[in-house]
């Protein structure tokens, strides 16, 4: 992949995302409001954008690829959360602990990876990076989640199932490969709306972020040892770990640079919501998720060089 192509891409992105900054200080953008994008982006253009991905041609070699996409990403989340739990075990403060070892598995490739990898690849590359969703949202709503239980906050098994499958963007890829797999055709009018509704996702989400950086204060990011490890699995072991299973089960190409982009996202902005939702110290998922997403611009084409050089 053209280094040069991928930098300026991620440049534009922070430039975007610095307007949300501005927009931030500006008093223009408040936090209902932020809530209210970030909502719409999960629920109504996330969703769009992933069945427009899925409007192509039936193949049974992308099929192939998409299955073998799915087997490599589920070994990676078993093998990172396993790695995980090992690095992390003896942090003794708890909060810290759940924090550094969600933040180093969970990415931010809903709002980075999937809109870097539509502005660069389009539809075609969205088609692949669905499947790393797919996995992000069964593993961060089941896995993820438990990390953050409390006597208040516990649910059920079947509960959690539940939420997952009703989530939105799970349902639209169910709806995405029944048009992919029977090749149907949308109305021309529906087809368009989702082409407009899933046009916003790059410039929205990046303002979202924007406005997320600009809430955080330098005075409060303290970087401790299980941070400083948590960003380095995160922006830069993980990410190399998916150029060595990936290859082996002949992963190339177009999928591969999808995949390798979305497992080198940043850390997710999730971590600050389920450390709110249980009231904890949010101080250490805030310059967790901070900190990754600055080095995310100098990090992610630092995996690309290197997948270059070995791929």
């Amino acid at each position: 992949m053209n280094i040069d192509l991928l930098f300026n891409q991620i440049i534009l992105m922070f430039g975007l995302m610095l307007v949300g900054v501005l927009t931030n200080k500006l008093k223009f953008l408040h936090e209902q409001t932020a809530n209210d994008l970030t909502n719409i982006l999960l629920y109504i253009v996330s969703p769009c954008l992933i069945i427009k991905s899925f409007e192509t041609p039936y193949s049974a070699s992308r099929v192939h690829i998409f299955l073998m996409i799915a087997l490599g990403t589920f070994i990676l989340y078993l093998v990172q959360i396993f790695l995980s739990s090992l690095i992390f075990k003896h942090v003794k403060d708890r909060n810290m602990r759940r924090i550094s070892k969600f933040s180093s598995v969970y990415s931010n490739a809903g709002f980075i990876g999937i809109p870097l990898v539509s502005s660069l690849f389009g539809s075609s590359g969205v088609f692949y990076a669905v499947v790393p969703l797919i996995f992000f949202n069964l593993f961060n709503w089941t896995h993820g989640i438990s990390m953050f239980v409390t006597s208040k906050t516990e649910h059920s098994i079947s509960q959690k199932f539940r939420k997952v499958l009703s989530n939105p963007n799970i349902i639209a890829i169910i709806l995405g490969l029944n048009i992919f797999y029977f090749s149907i055709e949308l109305p021309a009018l529906l087809n368009q709306i989702i082409k407009y509704i899933s046009s916003i996702n790059t410039p929205v989400s990046m303002f979202v972020i924007g406005n997320s950086l600009a809430n955080i204060s330098l005075k409060k990011c303290k970087l401790t040892r299980p941070i400083i490890i948590s960003l380095i699995l995160r922006n830069i072991f993980y990410p190399l770990l998916t150029l060595i299973i990936m290859p082996l089960l002949g992963i190339s190409g177009l999928a591969l640079s999808t995949i390798i982009l979305m497992m080198a996202c940043p850390v997710g902005g999730i971590v600050v919501l389920f450390t709110l939702q249980i009231h904890d110290n949010v101080s250490p998922a805030i310059t967790l998720m901070g900190i990754s997403t600055l080095l995310s611009l100098i990090t992610i084409p630092f995996i690309f060089f290197i997948s270059n050089l070995f791929i």
